[in-house]
């Protein structure tokens, strides 16, 4: 018979539906017992999806079938308080709404899209903070031209930097440029979770968070901490981009996030010298993704110059060049989100109950 740290090994082969990590190492399994022939776990996971609780009985039977009696209790959040995250937790309560930029990979104007939607939203009078959660890649400082500057230290916290009309924060603030992190998962988790619990964020309507690409630690740590409002998913059109964002709705539907909808970028390019727009990438593939998984197609941001030299030399072009076509569509993005987010207001997220919400006894 093996012992308790041999059958905890074992579970480390099981991973967690839709990342690359098994639920040891998220912190999910939250008992392991043995008696004789007997095992009893117990996991706490963040989804309340029941084809999440049923894979996971599934394989962790298949795993230690060799028991007589597999006593598993899978327990699985309440989503009918509002103002809690998917582990009960919220962080930070001072701020209204939070909404989650996301994209399946990178190079699709993720963070171009949070900065301007950030931007665009403190211009409806919103107040509003925009959280660099990008670890290993933070651009919003220097999009936002702050990449100079260093936050004030305030007893055992840090001020957020306020420029162009809003609260910020990255990483970038906190190391020396170009200094690269090579960093852990749990490493990763707990700087995240710093970003949030260590910064002195003010009463703010809506806090931004501009995400890392993919589906990994940064989006699970944030939706256990706080609880996310919106999701909004970033595309280009074409079908290799519209491949990888949809596990970024993926990720959503796990996670139990409301998706506001997606913003196609590099929807055309716009000729400076003649006016005309020029399909680089294709159009309107993420309109038909949008009609699939059931969301709004939020706006389709073309490719203009303004927006590349804007963020290099830290001048977003929604502060800057109000008058331009982008900026107007970043507005009209702004307007259908919060629009989504009243909807969403009074509608429960617990429409789901989990499959497994007690112990589950598997001979």
């Amino acid at each position: 018979m093996k012992d308790i740290n041999e059958l905890k090994k074992l579970l480390q082969n099981v991973i967690y539906p839709g990342f690359d990590k098994d639920i040891v190492s998220f912190g999910f399994l939250k008992n392991l017992d043995v008696k004789d022939e007997n095992i009893s776990i117990k996991l706490e996971i963040p989804s309340s999806n029941p084809e999440v609780s049923k894979e996971l009985e599934e394989k962790i039977k298949d795993l230690f079938k060799e028991f007589k009696k597999i006593e598993l209790e899978i327990n699985t959040p309440n989503l009918n308080q509002k103002k809690e995250s998917i582990s009960g937790k919220n962080l930070l309560p001072q701020v209204k709404y939070f909404i989650m930029i996301s994209s399946g990979k990178g190079g699709v104007g993720k963070s171009t899209s949070a900065l301007n939607l950030a931007i665009s939203f403190a211009k409806m009078g919103k107040r509003v903070g925009l959280l660099d959660c990008d670890i290993y890649g933070p651009n919003i400082a220097r999009m936002l031209g702050i990449n100079d500057e260093k936050p004030e230290v305030v007893g055992t916290k840090l001020k957020p930097i306020y420029a162009k009309g809003i609260y910020a924060m990255s990483m970038a603030l906190l190391i020396n440029d170009g200094q690269g992190l090579i960093w852990r998962g749990a490493m990763i988790m707990k700087a995240v979770e710093q970003l949030l619990s260590d910064v002195l964020w003010p009463e703010l309507d809506i806090l931004v968070l501009d995400m890392p690409p993919g589906t990994g630690d940064a989006q699970l740590t944030t939706a256990q901490n706080i609880p996310i409002n919106a999701g909004v998913c970033i595309s280009t059109p074409q079908i290799v981009s519209l491949d990888d964002s949809k596990r970024a709705l993926d990720m959503f539907a796990k996670l139990h996030i409301p998706v506001a909808g997606i913003i196609e970028n590099m929807s055309g390019f716009l000729c400076p010298d003649n006016g005309k727009e020029y399909e680089i990438f294709g159009k309107g593939n993420a309109a038909l993704m949008a009609k699939e998984y059931k969301c709004e197609l939020l706006a389709q941001m073309p490719l203009e110059i303004s927006i590349r030299q804007g963020g290099d030399s830290g001048k977003p072009i929604s502060f800057y060049e109000p008058d331009s076509l982008s900026s107007k569509r970043y507005l009209q993005a702004c307007d259908k989100i919060i629009s989504f987010l009243e909807k969403q207001k009074d509608v429960s997220n617990a429409s789901i109950q989990p499959v497994i919400t007690g112990k589950s006894a598997c001979s």
